[in-house]
């Protein structure tokens, strides 16, 4: 991927050296749906980075200033054609998330992350549809979303599972789904 700046961040692939602030928020994740992406300890997590770092799939979102890692970014083509990764990469609808530090919550650094994501997506990347899931506790998510413009498209009820509880059946979750096409981020 190719760099992406703002005022205060840098949007990057993963690299060597970021093994210990990723572990830093996926030893514990406080969203559900980052719960499979838990790190057991900083090896996993520099076999993680290892894995982030050969791909876009997921980029990571550093403090210009000092270069440290503080969340990453995710962008997935839309799954119209799963078993053909070419056709899937020239798709122009993607689903994107975010996942930050907690230390760094309330800063902005999200929006401004997802901010300059989508500016890049819309423009470079030339992609008609931006959609994201996020579940219906997920408040700060949610906000994020509708700072960004994003319309709620609907509510899946019951929709996903990402834990089990105590006798081991399933806690299924509500899901909203957002989006955002072009034309109107830029009449925005």
């Amino acid at each position: 991927m190719k760099p992406i700046r703002t005022d205060r961040l840098a949007i990057r692939n993963f690299r060597m050296g970021d093994a210990e602030a990723l572990f830093a928020y996926l030893r514990e994740p406080t969203a559900s749906c980052f719960f499979s992406l838990k790190l057991a300890d900083l090896a996993a997590s520099e076999s993680e980075v290892l894995k982030r770092a050969g791909d876009d799939e997921y980029v990571a979102v550093c403090l210009q200033e000092s270069g440290d890692l503080i969340g990453d970014l995710f962008v997935h083509p839309d799954a119209d054609w799963p078993d053909d990764e070419e056709k899937a990469q020239q798709s122009d609808t993607v689903s994107v998330g975010w996942n930050f530090n907690p230390l760094f919550s309330g800063e902005g650094y999200a929006f401004e992350a997802a901010q300059a994501l989508f500016e890049d997506l819309f423009t470079r990347r030339n992609k008609r549809r931006i959609y994201a899931y996020v579940e219906d506790h997920n408040t700060s998510s949610r906000r994020l979303c509708e700072k960004l413009g994003m319309r709620k498209e609907g509510l899946f009820l019951e929709y996903v599972t990402f834990q089990n509880d105590s006798a081991g059946n399933p806690i299924y979750e509500n899901t909203m789904q957002y989006a955002i096409l072009r034309h109107e981020w830029d009449r925005r």
